[in-house]
């Protein structure tokens, strides 16, 4: 938390994230707990002669070695971005939930390809507040409509998934959603968990459409500040409801493609919450030196304006610009950037890795971070 914030009791001052009703500090002592207890099943693999990838505990996807292959598996919740589409579905007319589809994907797949695997199966978990909700048919269609698009992305299948109706646990009215996601590392030598990054290494950076699913709390927390609330302009004829609904870019088609390029990424990281501290999550002592800044989405750059946050709040938050960071070797650096944008992603040849203590500095704004500034495992 911003130690400069304004109490929480000032309407038009500094509003953080933990001011929003996150608070990663209690949220992750816990996600340590749980990757301990974890840590202490992995033997059971072994009945079936399969092992971990230890190194994989604490990254955004697990993988375990099944002989001639690695297999790679991750969970992810889409969060609360739902509130904002039913907001602007009163306000507008309009379902937005294909792209809330997409949304719910990225999270999982966006994750799943930083160890290197390629998507291979995605399955749905709809948890709605009462049956009413799927009685919505454009909303429900919509759904099912984005979340087949998206799996075409990815050129993932779709194979199931569940739709509780869950009265009493999600509020009525609303619903809860997540996806789980199945891939491969194979060849084995795809598999990216840091193992060979070191000093030297080029940092990209690709570009984000926005929000994406993450400082959804903040962001709706802001609209109290705001007159006409989700449809205040941010830009000519784009409100700030229609901004925040800009679904996540899906990355897979840069990783695929850099395959088959020959760039086999050192290192990838999903800047998704903790906003650029996601750029420390490898537990190695580096420091990571950042030369360029990508543009800051109109969204965000509004969020932080109105948020009335400092730089480094907001860096540490929302990802300002820049969705996913790949680590390549230095002669790899301008042919990953040309490639992500042969897809249709900007990137950015953004740092650089260098020897020396654990730490992010983004210099052209001045901030610093530190190893305690992120404690994920």
């Amino acid at each position: 938390m911003n130690q400069n914030a304004a109490p929480s009791h000032d309407p038009n001052g500094t509003l953080s994230y933990e001011q929003a009703g996150v608070n990663y500090d209690l949220i992750d002592p816990l996600k340590v707990t749980a990757q301990r207890a974890a840590a202490a099943t992995a033997g059971h693999l072994a009945a079936h002669g399969f092992t971990e990838v230890a190194a994989s505990r604490g990254e955004s996807a697990y993988v375990v070695d099944v002989g001639p292959f690695y297999l790679a598996s991750i969970v992810e919740c889409l969060g609360t971005k739902t509130l904002v589409a039913d907001e602007m579905a009163k306000l507008t007319g309009r379902s937005f939930y294909d792209g809330i589809a997409q949304d719910t994907i990225a999270m999982a797949i966006n994750d799943l390809i930083t160890v290197g695997a390629t998507p291979l199966v995605v399955q749905a978990y709809w948890a709605a507040g009462g049956s009413d909700w799927f009685g919505d048919n454009q909303r429900a269609q919509a759904l099912v409509a984005g979340w087949k698009r998206a799996c075409e992305v990815c050129s993932v299948a779709w194979g199931g998934g569940e739709t509780p109706a869950l009265a009493g646990i999600v509020e009525e009215g609303r619903i809860d959603l997540a996806a789980s996601c199945t891939g491969l590392i194979n060849p084995k030598e795809r598999l990216s968990v840091g193992d060979q990054l070191g000093a030297g290494d080029a940092i990209i950076l690709l570009e984000s459409s926005g929000i994406h699913a993450n400082g959804l709390s903040l962001a709706r927390k802001l609209v109290e500040r705001l007159p006409q609330g989700y449809l205040t302009e941010i830009a000519p004829g784009v409100t700030y409801g229609e901004a925040l609904l800009a679904p996540t870019v899906l990355y897979s088609p840069v990783t695929e493609a850099l395959w088959k390029a020959g760039v086999a990424p050192r290192y990838c990281a999903n800047i998704t919450g903790h906003g650029w501290r996601k750029l420390l999550r490898h537990p190695s002592e580096l420091t990571y030196r950042i030369h360029t800044v990508p543009p800051v989405t109109p969204v965000l750059k509004f969020i932080q304006e109105q948020a009335k946050q400092d730089d480094r709040e907001a860096y540490s938050t929302l990802n300002m610009g820049a969705g996913f960071a790949i680590f390549v070797k230095p002669e790899d650096a301008e042919r990953t950037v040309e490639i992500a944008r042969a897809q249709g992603i900007a990137a950015w040849h953004a740092g650089t890795v260098e020897a020396g203590p654990k730490r992010l500095l983004i210099e052209p704004l001045g901030i610093e971070f530190g190893n305690d500034d992120l404690q994920l495992r």
